[in-house]
């Protein structure tokens, strides 16, 4: 009795234990369901838009030999992967019977040129009938004249001269009758001659049908496919027969992919590819696009475009016909924010942003009518980092700073070419495009100058952890070694150059200094530019003679101090057009004149609204085309051709406060990779003091939290629990 009041009594505590534990981890896991989410981190880097497509290897000129005559292959002169060059001997058709009929036909023209000797005698003869009978006509002529005569003196009778009379005429019809045997003759001549020319004819074509039976290479290259073999009867009726095909080169080669229609408008002629091939797995091929064919090609009622990627096949590994999966880079950005693509799929109940922007502007952004339309006039602004305080920057004086960023960053998300997105601490990229410009890079040397900068790039950031006195030792070291790097990839003129622009640019050279360096550290370069390898001023004269032509008259603009996609484009403009101080003043006023005119379409409906947009944007490229030299209006154009393909999109992130709250910003968008998607956040915004690198944003939730998705949506990721 005992024993079984302490089992009633344990029992009963370990029930109380038991709903104690579910209540709190019940608890609990409301708790956790609230509050973890799946998390990222937004970044900073390179975002590369690529279109993939799988097509197959085959050589640039591909030539199908054939047979036009039919006959027995009665020699076999190459083989497969033989060598070949023009007009040698591949293949010999049995010729006996075209011998025959060549002998058959000369024995025809031999015929028909001694029909034609047979009617030039009959026109001899012909010929000589006619003057016996003028001959006669003539005798009668005389005769009847003297009868007629004699008539008149009455020494013969009337009789006679008519007679003689008779005689004339009948002489005459026998002349005409001659007459026209010898035309006769003559056409039977013309007719003999005529059949001559056609035995001739068919003659040559015995000839050609026999010299046909040689089958001789059409171009220099090797025969990669052979059809036929010694002894085989080849047919040729409506369709040559497929004998050889013969490759001119296998080393310049391309790649025929097959693009879908919704991704070809994004490929262009001359972007870079890459591919694979399965015979030489883990190896990677580069290519570049050297055509987009506009023949469709419809299967299953899938249309398809042929894109042809151009590479160098030296070493002759491949083969044509393998099968090659391609990977065109349409769309490239260098340190930009990206953002995990899970980020954009993630929706929470009941957490929304105020606002989805317009992707045409930025949110927060002061509509076009609000800024006031002024004069523009040229006056003082803020000099940039090193330039001197007096330097003349063209702006348009009578427009507030923040009005006309606001207006600007409106205005380059209208303008097709203004999606260059400079963040913060992207002096080395812009020091990389001025070496590029001033320097005249080729593409090998701008690979090299890009490992530079990106080896070098950790270095640089790593002097924000030092202390001053630190940082000033490392510095200079940092910069000769990087001055270093770049003059051993310079030719010789170059390198003279190199030095001379660091000595001559002064204080401006500091914006040059990469992200993370302080200004004095490119100073230093500057300063001992001279012991790299030039004299200063005199060391730049050849390659700025050579430059003369394409560099306008006038000194050249000087970027402008100040944040926002607007002053970003505006010194874009500047630093890749190489822009004067005149350029850049009527460029200001370009927009500053084109400022009431945006203001002007919010009165009109939607679709009005847009063509008027087109109308001006494309009278302010047209304005601003006007005022560059040749060489500028080349790479405006490229910069037009490159802002085709950014497609500005409009989306929402979850960021994950210090509070474990989440909250969500609608944010602009920009290429994507296939994992992140490019990030695009006015500085001046409010989400911009937020959406900065390293942030933490909710990649995935909790199924309880996952809201309800819109029909036809993306599924949330949710978390395994």
């Amino acid at each position: 009795m005992k024993r079984s009041g302490i089992f009633k009594v344990v029992l009963t505590l370990a029930m109380v234990a038991g709903v104690a534990g579910s209540g709190w981890w019940w608890q609990q896991r409301d708790d956790t369901d609230t509050a973890n989410y799946r998390t990222g981190k937004i970044e900073r880097g390179t975002l590369a838009a690529t279109v993939s497509a799988s097509g197959a290897v085959n050589p640039v000129s591909l030539v199908t030999v054939g047979t036009q005559v039919s006959g027995q292959i009665r020699d076999l002169l190459v083989d497969f992967n033989t060598e070949v060059k023009a007009g040698q001997l591949l293949a010999q058709i049995d010729p006996e019977t075209f011998e025959y009929r060549v002998r058959s036909a000369q024995a025809d023209v031999d015929s028909a040129r001694a029909a034609v000797l047979t009617s030039q005698a009959n026109a001899l003869a012909a010929r000589a009938n006619v003057s016996r009978s003028q001959a006669d006509v003539n005798e009668a002529r005389r005769t009847h004249d003297r009868n007629v005569s004699l008539v008149a003196q009455n020494f013969i009778s009337q009789s006679e001269a008519e007679r003689t009379a008779a005689v004339v005429i009948q002489t005459q019809e026998t002349l005409r009758s001659i007459q026209a045997q010898l035309q006769v003759a003559e056409a039977q001549i013309k007719t003999a001659e005529a059949t001559v020319a056609q035995r001739q004819a068919t003659l040559a074509q015995a000839q050609v049908d026999l010299s046909r039976t040689r089958i001789v290479s059409p171009i220099n290259g090797i025969v990669v496919k052979r059809s036929i073999e010694r002894g085989q009867t080849v047919a040729a009726s409506l369709q040559a027969p497929e004998l050889f095909v013969i490759a001119q080169n296998l080393q310049d080669m391309q790649v025929d992919a097959s693009v879908d229609e919704a991704d070809v408008g994004r490929i262009r002629t001359g972007q870079n590819a890459t591919f694979t091939i399965d015979a030489f797995p883990g190896q990677t091929f580069d290519g570049t696009v050297r055509q987009v064919r506009k023949a469709a090609v419809n299967v299953n009622n899938v249309v398809s475009y042929v894109v042809v990627v151009a590479f160098s096949n030296t070493s002759g590994r491949l083969l044509p016909g393998m099968t090659a999966n391609v990977r065109v880079v349409t769309d490239q950005r260098d340190n930009v924010l990206k953002v995990p693509n899970a980020a954009l799929r993630v929706r929470i109940a009941g957490l929304e942003p105020e606002s989805l922007p317009n992707p045409g502007s930025p949110p927060g952004a002061t509509p076009p009518a609000a800024a006031p339309a002024t004069a523009p006039t040229n006056g003082p602004a803020a000099s940039p980092a090193g330039a001197p305080a007096s330097a003349p920057v063209s702006t348009p004086a009578s427009t507030p700073p923040a009005t006309s960023t606001s207006w600007l960053r409106q205005l380059e998300a209208w303008l097709p070419s203004a999606h260059a997105q400079t963040p913060p601490g992207g002096q080395m990229a812009a020091m990389r495009d001025r070496l590029v410009a001033d320097l005249q890079l080729s593409p090998a040397q701008q690979t090299k100058l890009d490992q530079i900068l990106e080896q070098m790039r950790p270095q640089f950031a790593a002097l924000r952890d030092m202390s001053d006195e630190q940082r000033a030792t490392e510095r200079p070291k940092l910069m000769g070694q990087m001055r270093e790097r770049i003059n051993a990839i310079l030719e010789p003129a170059q390198r003279e150059h190199y030095a001379a622009m660091q000595a001559q640019r002064g204080p401006q050279a500091r914006t040059d200094a990469p992200a993370g360096v302080a200004p004095s550290a490119t100073n230093s370069v500057a300063a001992s530019a001279d012991k790299s390898g030039g004299t200063g001023a005199s060391a730049a004269k050849p390659a700025a003679s050579a430059r003369a032509a394409a560099t306008p008259i006038g000194p050249l603009a000087k970027p402008r101090e100040g944040s926002g996609p607007g002053v970003e484009y505006r010194n874009r403009l500047i630093t890749e057009l190489r822009l004067t101080e005149e350029q850049a003043a009527k460029v200001d006023d370009f927009f500053a004149e084109a400022r009431p005119k945006f203001g002007a379409l919010r009165e009109l409906p939607e679709e009005a609204r847009r063509k008027a947009r087109e109308a001006i944007m494309a009278d302010i490229r047209g304005r601003i085309s006007d005022v560059l030299s040749a060489e500028q209006k080349t790479r405006f154009v490229q910069m037009q051709a490159e802002a085709g393909t950014r497609q500005v999109t409009r989306g929402r992130v979850h960021v994950l406060g210090a509070d474990n709250k989440p909250k969500a910003y609608a944010v602009r968008l920009g290429i994507t990779d296939g994992n992140f998607t490019e990030l695009i956040v006015p500085p001046d915004s409010p989400a911009g003091r937020v959406l900065t690198e390293g942030a933490t944003v909710i990649t995935g939730v909790p199924a309880a939290a996952a809201s309800n998705r819109p029909a036809g949506g993306s599924a949330a990721p949710r978390l395994p629990f």
